[in-house]
């Protein structure tokens, strides 16, 4: 398909036959007189009352229980940049309908205009009530971490920033199976991370958090490798500021183990996989064109498993498998926060399940005769059905053993 005959099905598909992606329909009758007695007013007043006296009762008569707010400021709007909370909405639309279609969540998609973080903190603060959880989206490094914090500390509902713990669960899931497959153990894997914002933080985060030694991770952003001699680093690149006399990305990769890039297009050379460890493992997930394409670095190192954010290639890297049904399970355990443990459940949940034989009703699906993991095959499948049975239990049971 050409761009410009994609660009035409894109817009048509977000305009026709009416805009947008989402409605709002009713979950209960109202084509009586009494339905709407009860829908309303008097009927309405029990339910107000009962959860006057008692707010835990807002999920046994309302949608707050089953209801996320998928909230952004525009910030950082896909790999587009900084174009604003309208331009986000559609972005916000098509989470909602994520959540809907893959774990059975009801959302409301929000785009806030706010100047600064706090700002935007006080207007998530403030409209929190009429959620069993929140979804933040699309928001700049650094300033996601600050909110995402001040939100985790003042609201008693979950907050999820994606962009962080999403988009770490399934690249931590990936990487543990990829480092399995080339017989290699996160403790001792040598990784270089290529981008240093939300994405790429979060998930050597998340990594150490499992079991990586923070002294074998070299982080490198737009200035270079992040090191202990640069006194241009915010506090949270500083967590992975090492000693040491490497300083570009070429220094970086030279014997590395990983590279998990969350950069932008085209940023590493043949010469830098060439130079790569035994049995390496790239993860190139700008998108839509990755750090280096999987033809160029495949044809430079044979023993190379290779994941990107796109679906045309095998081992997409699709957050659509962590966000619905990490969500899921924290709704269905009323949990208050999202805790590093709920989501190493899901990393562990989402690995062993790409272990297991594909049912034939997901081979049809992506018509396919055959799948089995191995180099091609390290995650799931979004449409894959047993991922509502696993993850979402595995979180819920992380929260009630915290």
């Amino acid at each position: 398909m050409s761009q410009a005959d994609l660009k035409k099905k894109a817009l048509d598909y977000h305009r026709l036959p009416k805009p947008g992606k989402l409605s709002v329909e009713s979950s209960k009758p109202c084509s009586t007189q009494e339905d709407l007695s009860l829908a309303y007013t008097p009927g309405v007043a029990q339910p107000v009352l009962e959860i006057a006296k008692d707010p835990a009762k807002a999920y046994d008569y309302t949608n707050k229980g089953n209801l996320v707010a998928v909230i952004t400021d525009g910030t950082a709007i896909l790999g587009l940049g900084n174009l604003g909370p309208l331009a986000a909405k559609p972005v916000m639309e098509g989470k909602g309908v994520l959540f809907k279609q893959f774990a059975g969540i009801d959302v409301y998609d929000i785009e806030v205009n706010a100047e600064t973080p706090q700002d935007f903190i006080k207007v998530v603060e403030a409209i929190a009530p009429t959620f069993g959880g929140i979804n933040l989206e699309d928001i700049a490094a650094p300033h996601c971490f600050e909110i995402e914090q001040a939100l985790t500390e003042r609201l008693d509902i979950p907050v999820f920033h994606d962009d962080q713990h999403g988009t770490a669960t399934i690249i931590c899931a990936g990487l543990i199976n990829s480092l399995h497959l080339q017989g290699k153990k996160l403790e001792l894997a040598r990784i270089v991370c290529l981008g240093a914002g939300a994405a790429g933080i979060a998930s050597m985060r998340l990594l150490v958090a499992m079991g990586a030694k923070p002294e074998n991770i070299l982080m490198v952003d737009r200035q270079g490798v992040i090191h202990a001699g640069r006194s241009d680093l915010n506090v949270y690149k500083q967590l992975f500021a090492h000693t040491t006399d490497r300083r570009t990305l070429s220094d970086a990769m030279r014997g590395a183990d990983v590279l998990v890039g969350v950069s932008g297009p085209d940023l590493v050379t043949r010469e830098m996989v060439g130079s790569m460890a035994d049995r390496p493992v790239i993860f190139a997930l700008s998108n839509p064109d990755p750090e280096i394409h999987p033809d160029t670095a495949k044809s430079v190192r044979q023993d190379l498993i290779m994941a990107t954010g796109r679906s045309d290639f095998p081992n997409q890297v699709n957050n659509v498998l962590g966000f619905p049904f990490i969500f899921r399970g924290v709704l269905d355990a009323r949990a208050r926060h999202v805790t590093r443990d709920m989501l190493i459940a899901a990393v562990h949940a989402l690995a062993a399940l790409a272990r297991e034989p594909v049912p034939r009703d997901v081979l049809a699906a992506y018509g396919l005769e055959h799948l089995e993991f191995g180099p091609d095959y390290i995650l799931p499948k979004p449409f894959d059905t047993r991922l509502i049975e696993r993850i979402p239990p595995a979180v819920a049971a992380a929260w009630h053993d915290s």
